[in-house]
């Protein structure tokens, strides 16, 4: 049960915000106390700063008074890292959302941290220019939930995540101080790269108010190639050749046995197969036939099928298609999901795969994995019935289990949907005790008081 927030408190930050950014009734402190980890707790308020100064002006009142404060974006994070577990104050991003800047002859964007992913691609479309992050809800996603989470995507194999794409930042700090680190340059050896710290902190080190985002040329032609093979084995070898030659591809992802019989289940028009790998190519029209067929050759070899090649848009979005389908398939299986986003280097994804069809066996559940396998980025999803007390709980005995097989295998717990409490206790296992304790030291210097989502990230001591 949380504390009521002091009177002075109160009075002033309504004062400061006024009635459209200061909520405190109860819809309003249930729906920004949810985001789509499907967890929720109650906010004892919501704030929407409308600026920096009013950013600054909610962490002091914060801070001087002992209240938590978590700052969200859009709610699409799927590790609860802005569920007010605690309680205190959610403050939602959404009023800070206007692009500042556009930049082309620089590659570069200065925006606020409440504009959408898609509404930032959009703006760029006239330039030529386009920003390589790609989570799956784009659309709706916003940059400083990218930002905070290192989001990624398909595009990730070539361009990079969420931190390889951005040049500097202003934040405020736990104690209300405003840094600002990085700028419109691409190569910078000055002091500590703080930029680059703060991406990924999940909002516990200090809160991003605006962002330089390094821009990409938007390339003139894209091509596609589905390639099936006889077992995961056989794809992984793929996925090496395919790494290891020239030409990297835009998009590499995988999908195990299970997720291809998913999509037959439902209609899709995939042969069965032991594995498939999506590949994707981008470049202008002179270049592209010669980056397919590099690809090609690479995606052949022992244990191939097939090999189906989508050269027009029309084409390369039926072949996407199948794995747009595949999240929304899973729900047919069991309406219960534990999607986990594990990374493993990828010469280890068939024993990853193994370990993934033991655990399946082992636990009586469906397990499907797929996903991003140029990076060994797989989501792992532990399908289960939340109303069958047996179900339940084997779904979430698997999941220190696979987690164990991921570290066991050199991976890691994440690859682009972050910590949150979804794997905070599960740190303590990923890292030693000295690299906890010098992230417990970074937290310390950033926000002295621990107001900063606390109970995120890091494990209890």
């Amino acid at each position: 049960m949380t504390v009521p927030l002091p009177s002075p408190f109160v009075q002033q930050l309504s004062a400061l915000l006024g009635p459209q950014g200061w909520l405190s009734d109860a819809a309003s402190r249930r729906h920004y106390g949810e985001d789509d980890s499907r967890r929720w707790a109650l906010a004892d308020a919501v704030a929407l700063p409308r600026d920096v100064d009013d950013v600054v002006a909610i962490v002091q009142a914060c801070r001087a008074h002992g209240v938590p404060l978590v700052a969200r974006g859009a709610g699409t994070g799927t590790a609860a890292a802005a569920v007010p577990f605690g309680g205190g104050v959610v403050m939602a991003m959404t009023r800070m959302n206007r692009i500042l800047a556009l930049r082309p002859a620089d590659r570069c964007a200065v925006v606020q941290p409440g504009v959408l992913n898609g509404e930032l691609q959009q703006a760029l479309m006239p330039h030529g220019l386009f920003w390589p992050p790609d989570p799956t809800s784009a659309d709706i996603c916003s940059i400083g939930g990218n930002l905070a989470c290192n989001a990624g995507g398909p595009r990730a194999v070539k361009y990079g995540a969420t931190r390889d794409n951005v040049l500097g930042l202003v934040a405020v700090t736990g104690t209300g101080e405003v840094i600002r680190c990085g700028g419109a340059y691409t190569k910078d050896a000055t002091g500590y790269d703080l930029t680059h710290l703060l991406v990924g902190s999940e909002g516990t080190l200090a809160i991003i108010v605006e962002a330089t985002l390094k821009l990409s040329p938007r390339p003139l032609a894209q091509a596609g190639l589905r390639a099936f093979y006889r077992d995961a084995t056989s794809a992984a070898a793929a996925v090496s050749r395919i790494m290891a030659q020239p030409t990297t591809p835009t998009m590499l992802e995988f999908m195990d046995r299970n997720a291809i019989a998913l999509l037959r289940r439902n209609g899709t028009d995939v042969p069965e197969a032991g594995a498939m790998l999506l590949i994707e190519a981008d470049g202008s029209h002179d270049t592209l036939p010669y980056a397919l067929e590099a690809l090609a050759a690479a995606a052949e070899g022992d244990g191939l099928l097939s090999l189906d090649v989508a050269a027009d848009g029309s084409a390369r979005d039926r072949l996407w298609a199948a794995r747009k389908a595949l999240s929304p398939a899973l729900r047919t299986i069991k309406p219960g999901k534990i999607n986990e986003d594990v990374v493993v280097p990828v010469s280890r994804i068939p024993e990853l795969v193994a370990g993934v069809e033991v655990l399946a066996t082992e636990f009586d559940l469906p397990i499907v994995a797929f996903g991003h396998a140029g990076n060994g980025n797989l989501h792992v999803n532990i399908m289960y019935q939340p109303d069958d007390a047996s179900e339940h709980a084997r779904a979430h005995a698997a999941l220190p289990r696979l987690f164990a097989l991921v570290l066991a295998l050199e991976g890691t717990l994440s690859g682009e949907h972050g910590i949150g409490v979804a794997k905070r206790d599960f740190m303590a296992q990923a890292f030693s005790a000295p690299t906890l304790a010098a992230m417990r030291a970074i937290k310390a210097a950033l926000d002295p008081d621990g107001i900063l989502n606390p109970g995120k990230v890091l494990p209890d001591l």
